[in-house]
């Protein structure tokens, strides 16, 4: 049976934009997009993806921790048959423009290592500005080793001002082991905010605005979130803004080796 196990629509979250659904799919689906661009992003498994006459084979991957997987991307008013066997993120955003259906490759996919010494942590660039074309959407990855810390310094991006964009965010976790993890959000005096929430797989954050981080993996149990934004600004960026009083952490990074646990999933 085929369900979605998550379903996050800009109206049950109360903002604009951003939208995720998780399909357990073991046979086939029918997906639609309606007003927002979509991802069919394995997060295990493999499927086919067949939308305005044409078939996408996604290869993808035993688990978020093996490996980058190839995903496809669905235009807006779209109605596309998913077949196959596993989990899959359908990430989305609002938008007023039709793009055509795409494949995205995973040799296609940026990957990079962020970070020092207990800040490591590995990025996996789906679907920003500089490595795939969306209208609205933003769409990542972030693995964090066990014991260490990611999204941190903590950081915003609530305004539209020069060097900030506005974006609503969406954190999907997955934690290996059965373990579990840590998510801060915290906001300013005029938009306060306050969360500190244990997450394990399956759990979502929700991000409005205010400073977020860290994202704080518990030693022995490796941490995984998939990000999801967009926004109402007129161009598509991922523009933030650290918080002040921990921005000089990153200064401390110069010294720091990258941890020797990354990459997942070996060499790229």
């Amino acid at each position: 049976m085929n369900q979605f196990s998550l379903e996050i629509t800009p109206e049950s979250a109360g903002w604009g934009y951003s939208g995720l659904r998780v399909l357990e799919l073991d046979g086939a689906e029918t997906v639609s997009t309606g007003d927002a661009e979509t991802l069919v992003l394995p997060l295990s498994g493999t499927c086919s993806v067949s939308v305005d006459g044409e078939t996408f084979e996604l290869a993808g991957r035993t688990g978020v921790f093996d490996a980058v997987t190839d995903f496809a991307y669905l235009p807006r008013e779209a109605e596309a048959v998913v077949t196959g066997r596993g989990r899959f993120a359908l990430p989305s955003a609002k938008t007023s423009k039709r793009l055509p259906a795409r494949y995205g490759p995973a040799d296609g996919v940026p990957t990079e290592l962020r970070g020092a010494g207990n800040c490591s942590r590995q990025v996996n660039n789906y679907c920003l500005p500089h490595t795939f074309d969306a209208d609205q959407l933003l769409v990542c990855e972030v693995l964090t080793p066990g014991g260490n810390w990611s999204s941190y310094p903590p950081h915003k991006h609530d305004e539209a001002r020069e060097g900030e964009s506005e974006l609503e965010e969406i954190y999907y976790f997955e934690v290996a082991g059965g373990g579990m993890g840590y998510q801060r959000v915290y906001g300013t005096p005029e938009r306060p905010i306050d969360l500190l929430e244990e997450v394990r797989s399956g759990d979502v954050v929700l991000i409005p605005h205010g400073w977020h981080g860290p994202s704080m993996a518990a030693p022995g149990y490796d941490l995984y979130y998939l990000n999801v934004m967009a926004g109402p600004g007129p161009e598509r960026a991922w523009l933030i803004c650290d918080d002040p009083a921990h921005a000089w952490v990153r200064q401390t990074w110069e010294s720091q080796d990258v941890d020797p646990r990354l990459p997942f999933g070996g060499p790229r």
